[in-house]
């Protein structure tokens, strides 16, 4: 049974956002031609960096609780988390626009926008010596950056807020993965790698990483929108 317990992680963090979005009022799976292209591109990237860090040793995966299926040194649920977990966030980013939309596209995004790339930028400093906390600030800081001082979208304020939500279930997931209730971690990190500093079992970067993860996703997501959408019209 253990080692079906990542690839459990994973159903269980999609299944009520998978069958939530046939509802009538929300009909989410109607935007899966903009989810889709806009999750590969995003997993694609991520990957990169998983593998990469994975070869480095900064993290790797307990073959206990895993079913044994790598790619390019991936267990094959760590690929399937880049799924299911952004479609998760985005199901919860699309019922938020739906619920509350003008509300949320409408409040100042700009001063917590200052402070995050602020807190990016003195992570980045600090711990530029080890390879998460390096990597992990400098795709946040110019993420945050190029999205609150260049790109400046609408949707900025829904993407702050959905996080802010999310991060509770994201810490779940997170916490079960690093070690939360089972003997060991599902996912382990090189301690010469990381800050040190933990929430629980989760090493604190995994939050902004988290918010990187679910950011490209959204920001890819609303541009493959407006496509269809413009598409759709003409």
């Amino acid at each position: 049974m253990n080692h079906y317990i990542y690839l459990l992680v994973n159903f269980l963090a999609v299944i009520v956002p998978f069958m939530a979005s046939f509802h009538p009022k929300l009909m989410f799976w109607k935007k899966v031609k903009a989810f889709m292209p806009a999750n590969i591109i995003t997993t694609v990237l991520f990957l990169v960096w998983d593998v990469w860090f994975t070869d480095k040793g900064v993290w790797g995966f307990n073959h206990d609780y895993v079913i044994g299926v790598f790619i390019w040194g991936l267990p094959i649920e760590e690929i399937l988390f880049f799924l299911c977990i952004p479609y998760a966030c985005l199901f919860s980013y699309h019922c938020f626009g739906v619920w509350k939309e003008l509300g949320l596209r409408k409040y100042a995004t700009r001063a917590i926008s200052i402070v995050l790339v602020l807190f990016g930028v003195v992570m980045f400093s600090l711990f530029y010596n080890k390879m998460y906390p390096m990597m992990n600030y400098l795709v946040f800081t110019l993420l945050i950056s190029y999205l609150a001082f260049i790109k400046k979208p609408s949707w900025l304020g829904q993407f702050y807020f959905t996080y802010l939500i999310m991060i509770i279930p994201f810490l779940i997931v997170n916490g079960m993965l690093t070690g939360t209730g089972l003997d060991a971690p599902i996912v382990w990190y090189n301690s010469n790698e990381i800050m040190g500093v933990r929430i629980g079992t989760i090493p604190f970067e995994d939050v902004f990483y988290g918010m990187s993860l679910i950011g490209l996703n959204i920001m890819l997501y609303e541009r493959f929108l407006a496509k269809l959408k413009y598409s759709r019209s003409v």
